[in-house]
């Protein structure tokens, strides 16, 4: 009889404890729900580096219009989301200052800004990078290009701790970051190319990886644009107009407005 009543008395107390305790009790609902609250935006080169150069065109002037028109939809239409940027004039942030604006703000997403250049001046297309090592000789070309701007700043052997950026062996210590965003990285970075395919009518050329720099250190997922080829006197003409500028400045908002809502769901 008395190990009856145990027993009854254990059920009783397993029955009420929901009650007594519900608001207690871990589940879903108790977890914080995530907001994304802060974007850097960062426009390519800029000051003494000019960045890719067309029959007209200078990178760092398209890279810095289209970075401004994002920030500008972004504060006129999620009042709830602070945009940084890494700069907002003809400056030149270096390479290492770039994402490590995004980190001492805690920003939720990192997003860099370019237009692209090749030797092939019918090359055209929009191309979206997040980290990584895949496809690395394809890609190699375009990483060495951007990665190079380290060489115009001073004491860069120094400040870049011997990274070479023409040296593919350089490039073995990138392997081991950014992998805990890679996946909210491709999300984004398909969604730029698809509203760029889809809204914009400009051929996409895909997302890809490739170890740039301003990927490498960011603590949050972080994307790396190319709007288009300079070299290709069509491209290089529509992203040098206002309305192209604001076409490709719309859909970069669009994806991360859709990016934002798709994450704050889960």
């Amino acid at each position: 009889m008395e190990r009856f009543n145990t027993k009854k008395n254990l059920l009783r107390f397993l029955i009420l404890v929901p009650f007594l305790f519900g608001g207690f009790i871990p589940n879903e609902t108790m977890m914080p729900a995530f907001r994304m609250k802060k974007i850097v935006l960062d426009a390519g080169h800029g000051g003494s580096d000019p960045g890719n150069i067309g029959s007209k065109a200078r990178e760092k002037d398209i890279n810095l219009a289209v970075t401004l028109l994002v920030g500008k939809y972004i504060k006129e239409n999620m009042p709830d989301v602070e945009v940084i940027y890494t700069r907002s004039d003809d400056s030149f942030p270096t390479l290492k200052q770039r994402p490590n604006i995004a980190n001492v703000n805690k920003a939720d997403l990192f997003i860099s800004i370019h237009s692209n250049s090749a030797a092939n001046k019918t090359a055209f297309g929009t191309e979206t990078f997040v980290m990584g090592n895949k496809h690395f000789e394809a890609n190699f070309d375009i990483v060495k290009k951007e990665n190079s701007v380290i060489l115009l700043e001073e004491n860069y052997k120094e400040e870049y701790e011997g990274f070479d950026p023409s040296s593919p062996e350089s490039y073995m210590m990138f392997n081991l970051m950014q992998k805990a965003y890679i996946g909210n990285s491709i999300t984004l970075a398909d969604r730029i190319e698809t509203q760029f395919r889809e809204n914009v009518g400009r051929k996409s050329r895909g997302v890809k990886q490739g170890p740039f720099y301003v990927l490498w250190t960011p603590s949050m997922p972080s994307v790396l644009i190319e709007l288009g080829f300079l070299s290709n006197a069509e491209e290089e003409q529509f992203l040098m107009t206002k309305e192209g500028q604001e076409y490709m400045a719309s859909a970069i908002y669009r994806s991360i407005k859709d990016y934002k809502s798709e994450i704050e769901l889960n």
